[in-house]
């Protein structure tokens, strides 16, 4: 008789082949390139859905709302930044059904209500950025993809009422957060990131920056606080998920940073900048600002949408 393949060598080898789909888009400060085997928790949970015959399930904590800092983004709305966003996660998926028939689907955890308060944006805007992010889902027909935020969770209770406990359930203290950054290069540096984000979007500051820098990085360990809290209640709500971030993550951690559209900085999201589109018919992403001097502004339904390239 001929030989058959063991059923958890058929799951390995998919999964193997599902996680070389998300290769190309690492998100991450390591030199080194990766092979999947690097990535044993992401290639665990693959397997599991596998094993199920169920479509794989990715959580991507993100896309909160939009920079208050009018230098660096177009509006308080979604942009082209964020559909060519969400149009790459939808084509990931459909890229994962060919190698996976089952298929593959993206929860986009939408955090801005979790540190709002934090970054300085209303909770209107807030509201209105997540209400147009299913939207566009909707209009674009982006059926790989759904918005999860604290309105799936605690309803209509008041913002601060929601961000207080979420940040007394599952946040952790303030005493070990500092104990793991001055330990760990890795919580360092995205310390150091969200430190820069907070001063960057800090708008009309009149005060002298070491004042701003010292409130940023206060703010900066309870955004971080906050974040870790999002994502456990993530982890509590979608406990096999497969779990995606929009920071650098290295090789082989829990977490797996993924780069949801060229730009020349690891760290720049679309909700940080603006989109470019390139005469070469590339997209980049960039602050505002700089973006103009590059391009000319494209509006779309009434709205300005992205520059495009002289």
């Amino acid at each position: 008789m001929p030989a058959t393949t063991a059923p958890d060598t058929l799951h390995s080898t998919t999964s193997v082949g599902i996680l070389k789909q998300l290769l190309p888009h690492h998100r991450t400060t390591d030199q080194a390139r990766a092979l999947a085997e690097a990535f044993p928790h992401q290639l665990r949970r693959i397997t599991g859905f596998i094993r199920d015959g169920a479509p794989i399930v990715f959580t991507l904590p993100g896309f909160p709302c939009k920079s208050p800092n009018p230098a660096k983004v177009l509006g308080h709305l979604p942009d082209r930044g964020e559909r060519l966003s969400l149009t790459f996660l939808n084509t990931l998926c459909g890229e994962i059904e060919r190698i996976y028939p089952p298929g593959a689907r993206v929860i986009i955890c939408s955090d801005g209500h979790v540190f709002g308060d934090l970054i300085g944006v209303p909770d209107d805007h807030i509201d209105a950025y997540a209400d147009d992010l299913r939207l566009q889902i909707d209009r674009g027909g982006l059926d790989r993809l759904s918005v999860f935020d604290l309105r799936d969770v605690l309803g209509d209770l008041p913002h601060d009422t929601k961000r207080a406990h979420v940040h007394d359930h599952y946040a952790p203290t303030l005493d070990a957060l500092r104990t793991e950054i001055r330990a760990d290069d890795h919580a360092l540096a995205l310390y150091r990131g969200i430190t820069r984000f907070l001063a960057e979007d800090t708008a009309h500051w009149t005060g002298t920056r070491s004042a701003l820098q010292r409130m940023c990085r206060q703010r900066a360990y309870g955004v971080i606080q906050r974040s870790r809290a999002w994502g456990d209640l993530i982890a509590e709500h979608h406990p096999d998920a497969v779990r995606l971030s929009i920071h650098p993550q290295p090789i082989g951690a829990t977490k797996f940073g993924i780069r949801l559209l060229d730009a020349p900085d690891a760290w720049t999201t679309p909700w940080h900048s603006a989109a470019l589109h390139r005469a070469d018919g590339t997209w980049t992403l960039m602050p505002r600002a700089e973006a103009a001097r590059w391009g000319r502004l494209v509006r779309r339904d009434g709205r300005p949408s992205h520059f495009a390239e002289h």
